[in-house]
């Protein structure tokens, strides 16, 4: 029996899970995020995405049909701001000009929830990420791919961006946007071992 839903979308994150042998479902949670932040005003970097991943799992909750919901979020703290999804290539061609060739943290926050016990389980982990110094012509064909608009900071470590991450401090799967560690520790903390949402 399934026993996880993934409150995301972000095939990224479902691509994981599957790679790690993970038996889940996904809906999308259908949060505003941007009304949320502005509602809320979170501080912090790591505290806005504990506080999306937290409203994910608990949209997710409403609708799932499995013992524990997951909700995650991540955001690229870059220059002491935060770089959500740039979503237009104007914006992502920027980003990526200001990046080159420096680091910047990638926060992922987790929301686990038991929705047979209600209790639940929250962490944002963080991983530094050291850019490569692109060209314009490598900047200008990676926003053309279209793949840095819709990904937190503007770039993926597990897709077409692989190359242009030069390495990593910290824990890989922070990057793509779920720490299977993390992951571990808190279904432990809610009574449930990982190995038991293996396929």
């Amino acid at each position: 029996m399934t026993l996880l839903t993934l409150a995301s979308t972000s095939s990224g994150r479902k691509k994981l899970l599957e790679d790690a042998g993970i038996d889940f479902v996904t809906l999308a949670p259908g949060v505003d995020e941007e009304a949320l932040v502005a509602s809320e005003q979170p501080t912090g970097i790591c505290a806005m995405t504990l506080l999306l991943a937290t409203h994910k799992a608990r949209a997710g909750v409403a609708r799932a049909n499995t013992r524990l919901v997951l909700g995650c979020d991540s955001a690229l703290e870059f220059d002491g701001q935060n770089l959500g999804k740039p979503l237009i290539a104007e914006v992502a061609m920027e980003r990526w000009k200001q990046m080159r060739g420096k680091s910047g943290f990638l926060h992922s926050g987790h929301h686990l929830i038991d929705t047979k016990s209600g209790e639940s389980s929250s962490v944002c982990s963080k991983t530094k990420v050291f850019f490569a110094d692109l060209t314009d012509a490598e900047i200008g064909a990676y926003v053309e791919s279209g793949e840095p608009l819709n990904v937190a900071g503007s770039f993926t470590i597990d897709g077409l961006g692989g190359p242009f991450i030069e390495r990593i401090e910290g824990d890989y799967h922070t990057v793509v946007g779920l720490s299977l560690v993390e992951l571990r520790r808190m279904l432990a903390e809610l009574g449930h071992d990982i190995t038991s949402l293996w396929r």
